[in-house]
């Protein structure tokens, strides 16, 4: 039996390589270099200036030994799962749902409205948006401020983790909506019209029919948006990580580290514990996945 007659696209081996090579290629180049680039350069104390830029030693594992030890790097670990959870679990999960099914039962027009809205707050470029909500959280004039008749409350200073897990929030929760939507419109109609029909509330609907219709789209959603709000850097924008460390994701430690500070070794450890990390949160999603089915 050749291997065209077992091959169910009938290309045989050789066109089948050809036509993945491309994309091994691009995969290689721009994903798999780059990673042995940083766990090498996670094992040297090459810095940007100095004899450790012209002449890097290699010191093996002190860079991750001294991550471990290190207080910044353990509160920076620290805020950035509290930002996930905050903002992408919790917020954006939740906003995005509650719009999503709020939306149903509002006219077209309306809901073409809102949709606008929110996906205005998603395709706006990342400094845009973050200059709008320095202005909105100012202690000085700033529109929340006034709204609340709280004059001199300085919100990105007294209160830097919830003002960028709201500003996170509002920023992205367009794809949580947009995904739930797609999900709830592949819900039966006539099953909540029989739970209806029987007595359940929403709150029973939601959890009887609704939920165990969209779960994949749940874990799917939760698993995208969690690993985006993980390394995601915007915060920068609106507090540089401060004040003195308080909003200091590991993005932004990186940053500050490795280009800020010159150390490129000790911010490659670092960022490649950020990448083993991401390959733990989305195994942990799709074992999940593969449960449910």
């Amino acid at each position: 039996m050749t291997v065209t007659s077992v091959d169910a696209a009938g290309l045989g081996r050789r066109r089948a390589v050809g036509l993945v090579t491309p994309a091994l290629i691009l995969v290689t180049a721009f994903l798999v270099v780059p990673a042995v680039w940083t766990v090498y350069l996670g094992m040297t104390d090459y810095r940007l200036t100095g004899i450790q830029a012209a002449n890097p030693q290699f010191v093996g594992l002190d860079n991750y030994r001294a991550a471990l030890v290190d207080p910044d790097f353990r509160n920076s670990l620290w805020l950035t799962l509290l930002f996930v959870l905050g903002s992408a679990i919790i917020g954006q999960t939740v906003a995005g749902f509650a719009l999503a099914w709020t939306l149903r039962a509002v006219p077209r027009l309306v809901r073409g409205g809102v949709e606008a809205l929110v996906l205005l707050a998603w395709i706006l470029p990342s400094s845009i948006v973050a200059f709008l909500w320095v202005a909105y959280l100012s202690g000085d004039g700033g529109t929340l401020n006034a709204l609340l008749h709280t004059s001199g409350t300085d919100w990105l200073l007294e209160h830097p983790m919830a003002s960028i897990i709201v500003f996170n929030t509002w920023r992205g929760t367009a794809f949580s909506m947009l995904l739930f939507s797609a999900a709830l419109g592949a819900v039966p109609p006539s099953q909540l019209e029989s739970a209806r029909l029987a007595g359940a509330g929403t709150f029973a609907q939601l959890r009887d029919v609704v939920l165990p219709h969209i779960r994949g789209h749940v874990l799917t959603n939760t698993l995208l948006i969690s690993l985006w709000t993980f390394n995601d850097f915007s915060p920068y924008l609106l507090t540089a990580g401060g004040p003195n460390h308080a909003s200091e994701t590991l993005p932004v430690f990186i940053y500050n580290k490795a280009l800020y500070g010159g150390q490129l070794g000790y911010g490659s450890a670092i960022s490649f514990i950020m990448l083993v990390i991401n390959l733990v949160i989305a195994l942990f999603y799709v074992r999940l996945l593969r449960e449910r089915r």
